[in-house]
């Protein structure tokens, strides 16, 4: 080959490097300006480079606050505003929008643990009226027991504040201590206890012997991930002891996840249908019982109140429509839609709804949308009046099952 053509074509390779290049830079510029200056782009190439007329001045108002803002605002501040505006603005209290850090405290609520003293409670007319407490915990340590008042918590009166104002009170860093006023039945005192990290028990279970009659009790807190081993396993323990009969306790179990709610359903029943879901971007499918029935026929009663939410209403609908159970207690939440949990690449999520779940005869348990519904009613009403220290639905379960008037 010559030197001329040699030239040649060594200027042709330089040349159409440049292009690339120059296409790339092109690209870029544009794709940099359609971002943030959408009305410089040449209209032939706007709908390429350019989002919707949404983002261009979504992009642009963030941009002037964060210039011309007379103080200097801290990184991520603006964009973590805009995001839950964008989800207030929804009106869907079930829909939440998680900033970093607050993605970070969600995840360690699903782990089942928090810090604290070891206790659950209700509401009551004058603070927090304990329910039950933790095996080991630090109130069992200063003596609390079921059916004691929290009326004070380090001299802060807990009247008229709800259960989350009253509860933050009690909970606190691991370590320090806690003063509670009590009352009991009149009589107070007053304990204090070292707040320490409590492992919430995902599953309790226990054996009643209720006029001749086993009974196995198990009572689920949520449906965490791996929860549906533990309710087999509690289910298999009683099984063996020679439970006749059974009571599941949902009773303040606001929800989890949908495949756990699913293996647990599927520990009563031995097949068929538990909850279809539909949604926009959802496709409509049928969740059915999976696996080997751990109790498919024994007689089996749900305990439920107004605690019970979404993954409890999906178990306990499927359980009342498939006449495997009696559903005893107060009416569930109503809560007929499920959100998915989507990570955002600043560290956060949204926690958003994405569709509605129906029972196996197509009831949907919320109200019109994302509002609060009717829920289930159970088949046996027993209400649980805030002072009184008896369960009052456990033991109108423990009657039924055990064919006793009443037991106490």
């Amino acid at each position: 080959m010559s030197s001329r053509r040699i030239v040649i074509s060594l200027l042709v390779v330089v040349l159409a490097a440049g292009a690339v290049v120059a296409v790339i830079l092109a690209l870029t510029i544009g794709v940099w300006i359609g971002g943030r200056h959408g009305d410089l782009v040449p209209a032939p190439f706007r709908g390429a480079l350019v989002g919707n007329s949404d983002e261009i001045f979504v992009n642009q108002a963030l941009d002037v606050i964060d210039d011309s803002y007379y103080r200097k605002l801290p990184p991520g501040e603006l964009a973590n505003a805009a995001i839950a505006g964008a989800v207030k603005k929804l009106g869907d209290r079930f829909s939440t929008y998680f900033t970093p850090a607050e993605y970070a405290k969600f995840k360690q609520s699903q782990a089942s643990s928090f810090t604290g003293i070891g206790v659950t409670v209700d509401r009551s007319k004058r603070g927090l009226v304990i329910r039950s407490v933790y095996k080991g915990s630090p109130a069992q340590a200063v003596g609390i027991e079921v059916g004691d008042q929290i009326v004070e918590a380090n001299g802060h009166s807990l009247n008229g504040l709800t259960t989350e104002q009253s509860s933050q009170l009690v909970k606190g860093p691991a370590g320090t201590k806690v003063r509670l006023k009590l009352v009991h039945d009149g009589k107070q005192r007053t304990v204090v206890a070292t707040r320490r990290a409590i492992n919430v028990p995902v599953v309790d279970s226990t054996m009643k012997n209720v006029c001749g009659t086993k009974i196995g009790v198990v009572a689920l807190s949520s449906f965490t991930s791996g929860a549906h081993s533990e309710v087999y396993a509690a289910l298999i323990k009683l099984k063996k002891k020679g439970a006749q009969a059974y009571v599941f306790d949902l009773r303040n179990n606001g929800g989890g996840l949908v495949d756990e709610a699913k293996l647990i359903a599927s520990a009563f029943l031995a097949e068929g249908p538990i909850v279809t879901m539909r949604g926009r971007n959802v496709p409509t499918h049928t969740l059915e019982a999976t696996g080997d029935a751990v109790v498919p026929k024994a007689p089996l009663v749900v305990l439920t109140n107004g605690g019970s939410a979404s993954a409890s209403e999906l178990v306990a609908g499927a359980l009342q429509d498939r006449g495997r159970a009696t559903l005893v207690g107060e009416k569930t939440f109503g809560k007929g839609v499920f959100q998915q949990v989507i990570e955002l690449s600043n560290g956060g999520a949204l926690d958003i709804t994405a569709g509605q779940y129906f029972t196996p005869n197509g009831r949907n348990l919320g109200g019109k949308g994302v509002s609060q519904g009717a829920g289930l009613k159970p088949d046996l009403l027993v209400k649980q009046p805030r002072e009184a220290t008896e369960d009052l639905a456990l033991r109108a379960a423990l009657a039924k099952l055990g064919g006793c008037a009443s037991v106490k």
